[in-house]
């Protein structure tokens, strides 16, 4: 009850003559959230909560059954003129409590709608729960009764004895992590392994367990009430679930804070054990148990539960900082608003937010965690559907529904019959109607600029490989990479010590059948001095070739041009067998685009509507748009890369089998695209150099969106799911 009041109100005759209250078992507390004082109405026989403002408040501590809803509401406005609620504000208020069934009337009629109004609700739960099929919650036992005969364990596992040994378990996790940093990157590969699946679910399902022992424990710690405990079905998956909404009956945020973290804390806990557990077993299901664990407990938690655009721990942890409360549904309100006030011209219409700021913090939340939910629920759907086709398809159907139909349906039926529209139905409807053609007639009739992109690396069009004549140990880099070149040129100089020793081996094995040569003018025949000549030449070839060896370790260029070695002067030091790349001497003049496409961007190229314009943008020069002279589809698929720069080895776009020490095998095949690159008319303002990534852009015919977004989701299920 915010903003401008709305005093009278035409539909007040329908409730002015009532004479209701609240149930008697509804508990009343006072909370403070920014300063401002609200009211917490805790419905204790389903553990639910409704929250108020002062000046509901006023008018509802007042209501009787021996007094009308207009008596009540003439004596607030007798008492505060000002800050009494309007008669608009008293029906939205009572139609809340009305639909809580936190009203009690003592008319048989109004028991028949009470009785009514449950089966309503249980209706309303039953069909949310149908609609959740992938967050679907079981209730099993009440756990009340025994947390009161543990409340001794409760303390012990609450207190600063358990916290300072939580702290020094993930100390000593955090010092095991970082000394087995390189393990886990090897393990995690084969985390989503078929025979690893059953560890992974039962990691998780140990790790949830603790998360809602936490929960419950903290709870019970600050007088809370744990009344349910149950499985919810994640994603068909069954999981622990408890109930600690009595949290929010707490007077103190941090407290509810606490609980809301605890949780997360006691993961942390469980991940820590585990990283430790893990590190000092060997293989095995303990070992493997523990890794999945760590990972779960870890990595989850910071991904969903710390996430406060879903309504777990990280939601209600939000909510208590901001001091918003029902930041979620208050959101939704928010946006209803805005589109109400500016859109369908209500300027009575009074938002939740009491003030811009906290306006601002609801509109921006409502956006963001809507986007987030469509593409979390997305993402799961994909992920069922890639197991199990069937299951996402019905999945989907019910998301569909969910998020499509049934919301359509509401509003439509909210533009018909809404008594909040009477005033402004026809400009609603009007604005409603011609939002919709103007947003479809865009979509599907106005052109707009039609682009993709791909990965690349420049190529030198004239170059030569640099390699090593001999296996030798690089004693020094000669030239520095990117310098210019001639014939001549000394790159780097190669020493090995064997091919020193074998040459002198082989002077020596000369020099004695010299001498024995010379021996058998005396003592020898013609035939012992023949096979000394066929030795000595022997010897002599021999010798020329481990010289030209002993030469070629000192690396010369072949030709004029630009030295590029990437490696430069890492190659220092390290022992290179012969025939090994140290770097290509290439020509500045002629550069071509060597891209990677992938199969359905590929599908654009060899249509009918041939690209308009290509352009090339490098890394580190995006300001500057290359142009193309022409390019060349390879008319058959790779699957290596051209340079490895391009794969997510070395912080690529391009996904790369694991197996390939080298980073070039694709995962998928793809297609090559050459295009030559145009000489450059102000050189000094570009650097291009070989092996520069970048990527290439092709612009193709205008197409409406509509047309667009089809193709693109065609592709993609047809990637996929081989439609």
């Amino acid at each position: 009850m915010t903003g401008q009041k709305r005093t009278f109100s035409e539909a007040w005759h329908r409730v002015a003559d009532l004479r209701i209250s609240l149930r008697h078992a509804v508990v009343m507390r006072k909370q403070l959230f920014r300063g401002e004082t609200w009211y917490l109405l805790q419905d204790p026989f389903n553990n639910q909560f409704f929250r108020i403002g002062p000046e509901a408040h006023e008018f509802v501590v007042r209501l009787r059954p021996d007094r009308t809803v207009a008596e009540v509401w003439e004596e607030c406005l007798a008492r505060n003129p000002e800050g009494a609620p309007g008669q608009e504000d008293v029906i939205e208020l009572l139609a809340q409590l009305y639909h809580a069934n936190l009203l009690f009337c003592d008319l048989p009629a109004d028991g028949s709608k009470l009785f009514e109004r449950y089966q309503r609700r249980r209706q309303r739960e039953t069909r949310s729960r149908f609609f959740s099929l992938m967050f679907f919650r079981i209730p099993l036992f009440d756990p009340d009764r025994l947390l009161r005969h543990c409340e001794p364990l409760t303390r012990l596992l609450t207190g600063r004895f358990a916290f300072a040994v939580w702290l020094l378990a993930i100390l000593l996790a955090i010092k095991t992590v970082i000394e087995q940093f390189p393990r886990i990157g090897g393990e995690a590969r084969a985390l989503l392994a078929f025979d690893n699946l059953f560890l992974l679910y039962l990691g998780m399902a140990l790790v949830k367990a603790l998360h809602e022992l936490g929960h419950t424990l903290v709870c019970k710690r600050f007088g809370g009430e744990v009344h349910t405990v149950g499985v919810m079905l994640i994603v068909f998956a069954p999981l622990p679930y408890m109930d600690a909404t009595s949290s929010w009956a707490l007077r103190n945020r941090w407290q509810r804070i606490l609980v809301a973290s605890s949780g997360m804390l006691f993961e942390f806990f469980a991940a820590a054990c585990a990283a430790l557990v893990w590190a000092h077993t060997g293989p095995g299901v303990v070992h493997s148990l523990a890794f999945n664990m760590m990972i779960v407990a870890s990595v989850s938690t910071l991904l969903f539960n710390l996430n406060p655009l879903l309504r777990f721990d990280g939601y209600y942890i939000l909510a208590d900082l901001l001091e918003v409360p029902n930041l979620q549904p208050r959101s939704l309100a928010q946006l209803k608003h805005l589109a109400v006030r500016y859109l369908f011209g209500d300027r009575q219409a009074e938002g939740p937010a009491h003030s811009r700021k906290e306006a601002f913090w609801l509109t921006a939340y409502g956006v963001a965690s809507g986007l987030y939910r469509v593409v979390i629920y997305g993402g799961i759907i994909l992920f069922v559907a890639d197991k199990f086709l069937l299951l996402g398809l019905l999945m989907a159907l019910i998301c569909g529904v969910t998020w499509g139909v049934l919301p359509v349906f509401r509003f439509l039926r909210y533009l018909a019959t809404s008594p909040k529209l009477a005033r402004n139905r026809r400009r609603a409807v009007t604005v409603t109607s011609v939002s919709t053609a103007v947003f479809l007639i865009f979509l599907a009739f106005v052109p707009m600029p039609n682009r993709f992109s791909a990965p690349g690396v420049v190529e030198a069009m004239d170059l030569s490989r640099v390699v090593n004549g001999a296996p030798g140990q690089v004693a020094e880099v000669l030239a520095a990479n990117g310098s210019r070149v001639v014939p001549g040129t000394p790159l780097a100089r190669l020493v090995n010590h064997e091919l020193d020793l074998e040459i002198a081996a082989t002077i020596a094995q000369r020099d004695e059948v010299l001498a024995l040569q010379l021996q058998s003018f005396t003592t020898h025949g013609d035939s012992a001095r023949a096979m000394l000549e066929k030795r000595l030449a022997t010897l002599d070839g021999r010798l020329r070739k481990l010289e030209l060896e002993r030469e070629s370790l000192m690396v010369r260029a072949d030709r004029q041009g630009i030295w590029v070695a990437p490696q430069g002067y890492a190659l220092q030091g390290l022992w290179l067998k012969r025939g090994a790349e140290l770097g290509k001497i290439v020509d500045p003049g002629r550069f071509r685009f060597s891209a990677v496409v992938s199969q359905e961007e590929a599908a654009n190229l060899f249509s009918e509507d041939a690209p308009r314009k290509t352009t090339v943008r490098l890394v580190g020069q995006a300001q500057t748009d290359l142009q193309v002279e022409g390019y060349q589809i390879i008319p058959f698929q790779h699957e290596q890369l051209p340079s490895a720069a391009l794969g997510w080895q070395s912080g690529g776009d391009i996904p790369v089998s694991g197996e390939d020490e080298h980073g070039l095998k694709t995962v998928e095949p793809f297609f090559q695209i050459y295009a030559e690159l145009a000489p450059l008319d102000t050189p000094g303002r570009v650097v291009i150099h070989h092996g520069h990534s970048g990527r290439i852009r092709f612009y193709l015919p205008a197409e409406p969106l509509l047309g667009q977004l089809l193709r693109k989701a065609s592709q993609f299920f047809q990637k996929r799911y081989q439609t």
